[in-house]
């Protein structure tokens, strides 16, 4: 089956307050574009961490578009589900009118944790850009590596997207509960 990379955008992106919608004119270098995707990952985080959730930011590109953004939401509406990964996933699926998107690549501001990389591997997300890691709690190399097993998909995997500044904020925010 032959799957449809560049079908139209069906629903309002909605995306939040500040975050752009597509890679400024100008950049070609791929690190630069990492972090410029990334940057934008990490004003979610922040926006999470100031609701008083853990910060954690993710955002959904396809052809240098963001088609989806989120951040954590558990505290806020009281559900564990609600993870950045999972609702960047569901917000990137209604954008593009299906289930998969194997065109697309997510930049997450921490390691995603079991539940996230089960719906990264199936939603067929091909490229991953991880920010800091999570040896606590991560499954895509931190606890464990989710990837390494015999799923059905496995994304190419980019580790430590401006890991530093993404790890700051973490170390802020847990700081603050100690």
């Amino acid at each position: 089956m032959k799957y449809d990379v560049d079908r139209p955008i069906k629903a309002d992106k909605r995306l939040p307050a500040g975050v752009a919608d597509r890679l400024p004119d100008g950049i070609a270098d791929e690190t630069a574009r990492r972090e410029f995707f990334m940057r934008e990952a990490i004003k979610l985080a922040k926006t999470a961490a100031d609701a008083g959730d853990v910060p954690v930011g993710c955002v959904i590109v396809r052809h240098n578009e963001i088609i989806a953004a989120a951040y954590n939401e558990r505290e806020k509406e009281k559900c564990a589900t609600y993870h950045a990964e999972t609702l960047a996933i569901e917000r990137a699926c209604r954008a593009l009118g299906g289930w998969r998107l194997v065109a697309c690549e997510m930049f997450v501001t921490l390691e995603p944790c079991p539940m996230c990389a089960g719906a990264i591997a199936n939603a067929r997300v091909p490229k991953l850009y991880i920010g800091a890691p999570d040896p606590k709690g991560g499954a895509a190399g931190g606890m464990f590596d989710l990837f390494k097993t015999n799923v059905n998909h496995k994304p190419e995997i980019f580790r430590d997207v401006l890991a530093d500044e993404c790890g700051e904020l973490l170390k802020s925010f847990f700081g603050k509960w100690r």
